[in-house]
């Protein structure tokens, strides 16, 4: 009998691909691959994959020790606007609360002079109020109400809403209101989903907490259905044997999926998350501890920044129109992916994106019944990428491609090659206005930074976006299409916890603190526990939000691991001003009239998981030449010192970097044979199984140690 193998798989469910990764814990062994999303039912495009995956591994079901999953699933739901009826409950007198909102005007009305607020998560029809009051602190001022209570239940009951938020004034200190209502929904109404806020975000600011639970009520009777499909499929492809499964958190963590179904919220950027997580494990291991990330799939692109190894968090995102105040990784999404469509504004302008043709139809050149051009027929038609995708596996129809784009070109009156170039230029903008967005609005120098570039689009603009941003350089992964799901393999169980507590700083109770902070690990202590961690792999990461007195916005710093006294207060403090010097451009660290301000204890609890580690990268023995078999059958040498050859050229195609020099015969390289301290300049063309990357005139390469591609700027330049 075969001796039963340790495979630990990363699976990352995209628009138009599903990555996979998996790693041999024995040999450490690391095999990707990819295979086609199935948006109708996304478990199928997971099963196929670890079938794949398995399979160019010689293994089987029963080798398989964790799978670690990265799904789009509650995102869509919330982007797409599909969001099923919902009810909600509210404290009596607040029942407006949704429908008054924010101030806020999104981008400042943009380009137009008016701007229509958009409608509610929940019609106003739907919002059911129950007498009952708690104060600040969390003292009872008057009782709950359990004939309302009843009578709101009974309400959703007969109208067969089954979904329902709670969020009662207060609860974030006491949640007994909020159980009690739980309780009652439970008897009355068996049916219903329901989520509570002082579960959910235990924060203060009663329409962001509201808005919060009612994204985690929309998204969890689909990410319930969904995990338990996947947990289902999963066990009758191990011939019923358990193996762990985790999905990753838009915390730069992972959750058991049985977890994950109590709290789907922190699901919404999970894929992101990971892509994310994977680039700083990278680009730290190649000497870049500041980079900016740039993610780019089918649908959208994403972005985000790393400081010293570490992406940054935020807890005020949002997921399309929906605030979302859970910590996630500070990522910003923009539509600019491969499937991005280009199309012509009613004034006459070229533009790009946000609609996508997704998976199914796709770009034109997939030959499915896409009727409209994308940034993908631009590429293919410039000759940026092969045409076929995943090394063959897929070829892609170049004639119709360029029809599109010809049809488009000629609305437009330019000619084909400068239409594409400006659908390239304006995807490529774009994604510079994103990355400005995580970095310069931050307080940071884009200039300071190295870009690192994934995913099965993200690197086609890498040249573009060094120049236009100034950036040092870029950083381009080995298997960059399949990054997302190599970082699902590289992150620790994860859960967050959150307790406002504001206090002026001066006059801080710091044995409350400790209680606060005690009571918050207890928590996290007991769900590392449940995962399976032994007390002694328990990892406990303390932050607190701060700001100065009559400031609406905190900063989150760092809070140290020892005891909670006055010199560990006025560390934090001090780093509270030195972060608002770096965000904001000033701090007031000395002046004694501007008060620092207590707002959110927060305690993050870590549960680690072996990591696979980064191989190196061999060099190349550079004594004599050597071959290698190409894909057109011709064997050519690679010895980086043979005139007119390139490290790991395989062919020549013509290929347009600028319509104003046309097609030029550009080296085509095939990645694989590349080796470390391998060097060259563009203009070339690096392809490999999922991604590909066009290296620009007057751009050099070089290949690290473990394998990456370093582009910058040659000096001359």
């Amino acid at each position: 009998m075969a001796q039963q193998r340790r495979i630990r798989v990363g699976i990352d469910t995209g628009g138009t691909f599903t990555d996979v990764v998996a790693v041999d814990e024995d040999s450490g062994e690391v095999v990707t691959t990819k295979t086609p999303s199935t948006p109708a039912n996304p478990a199928d495009g997971f099963i196929s994959g670890i079938e794949k995956i398995l399979g160019l591994m010689g293994a089987s079901g029963h080798d398989l020790t964790a799978v670690s999953h990265g799904t789009t699933v509650a995102t869509n739901k919330l982007l797409e606007g599909k969001v099923e009826r919902l009810g909600f409950v509210t404290t009596e007198g607040y029942e407006f609360m949704l429908e008054i909102a924010r101030q806020a005007v999104p981008d400042g009305y943009g380009n137009s002079y008016f701007w229509v607020k958009p409608a509610r998560i929940v019609p106003a029809d739907a919002v059911r109020t129950v007498r009952g009051r708690l104060d600040v602190s969390g003292a009872e001022v008057r009782p709950f109400s359990e004939e309302d209570a009843v009578a709101a239940a009974r309400f959703f009951r007969d109208r067969g809403i089954t979904t329902i938020g709670v969020c009662f004034l207060h609860s974030y200190a006491n949640d007994a209101h909020e159980l009690a209502m739980r309780e009652v929904l439970r008897r009355e109404h068996p049916d219903a989903v329901v989520s509570i806020s002082s579960e959910v975000l235990r924060e203060y600011r009663e329409y962001e907490r509201a808005m919060t639970t009612l994204v985690d009520a929309a998204v969890k009777p689909n990410v319930s259905r969904y995990v338990r499909n996947i947990h289902e499929r999963l066990d009758g492809f191990t011939g019923g044997r358990p193996v762990p499964f985790y999905v990753m958190k838009s915390n730069g963590g992972v959750l058991s999926a049985d977890e994950v179904v109590h709290q789907p919220i922190t699901t919404v950027l999970s894929g992101p998350a990971a892509g994310a997580l994977g680039a700083a494990l990278v680009a730290e291991r190649a000497g870049f501890p500041r980079v900016l990330t740039c993610d780019g799939g089918g649908t959208s692109t994403d972005v985000s920044v790393v400081l010293d190894g570490e992406p940054t968090l935020t807890t005020e995102g949002s997921v399309g129109a929906y605030p979302s105040k859970i910590p996630m990784i500070d990522v910003v999404t923009v539509g600019a992916g491969g499937g991005s469509v280009a199309w012509v504004s009613p004034e006459g302008s070229l533009k790009v994106g946000p609609q996508s043709a997704g998976a199914d139809p796709g770009p034109l050149c997939y030959g499915r019944g896409g009727t409209e051009p994308t940034i993908t027929d631009a590429h293919v038609v410039l000759g940026r990428i092969p045409p076929h995708l995943l090394g063959g596996e897929i070829p892609l129809d170049v004639s119709a491609a360029r029809a599109g784009l010809e049809a488009l070109a000629e609305r437009l009156g330019l000619d084909l090659e400068r239409c594409a170039a400006g659908v390239l230029e304006i995807s490529a903008w774009n994604q510079a206005n994103a990355l400005r967005q995580v970095s310069v609005k931050r307080g940071l120098d884009v200039r300071d930074f190295m870009l690192t570039t994934f995913g099965g689009s993200g690197s086609l603009l890498a040249c573009r976006l060094v120049d236009v941003l100034d950036l040092a350089g870029a950083v381009v992964p080995r298997d960059p299409g399949n990054l997302s799901a190599f970082g699902l393999l590289t992150v620790d169980v994860r859960n967050d916890y959150v307790q406002t507590h504001v206090a002026r700083h001066d006059a801080l109770d710091l044995a409350e603190v400790a209680s606060v902070l005690e009571a918050l690990t207890t928590r996290g202590a007991a769900a590392l526990s449940a995962e399976g961690f032994a007390p002694e792999q328990h990892e406990f990461v303390r932050t607190v939000d701060l700001r100065y007195f009559g400031q609406a916005y905190e900063v989150r710093v760092a809070a140290g691991s020892g005891a909670v006294d006055d010199a560990w207060a006025a560390e934090v403090a001090a780093r509270f001003h030195d972060e608002h010097r770096q965000l904001y451009g000033y701090d007031f660290r000395d002046d004694p009239t501007q008060r620092v301000e207590w707002v959110n204890l927060r305690v993050t609890g870590v549960g680690p998981i072996t990591r696979p580690e980064l191989r190196p990268l061999p060099e190349r023995q550079k004594s004599t030449n050597v071959s290698s078999p190409a894909r057109s059958g011709v064997h050519e040498p690679t010895n980086v010192s043979v005139p007119g050859h390139l490290p790991g050229q395989r062919s020549v195609r013509p290929v347009c970097f600028d319509p104003d020099d046309g097609y030029v015969d550009t080296p085509v390289l095939w990645r694989p044979d590349l080796r470390a301290g391998d060097t060259f300049t563009g203009p070339a063309v690096v392809e490999e199984f999922g991604s590909t990357v066009p290296v620009h005139p007057g751009f050099a390469v070089r290949v690290d140690g473990f394998g990456n591609l370093v582009l910058t700027r040659e000096a001359t330049r």
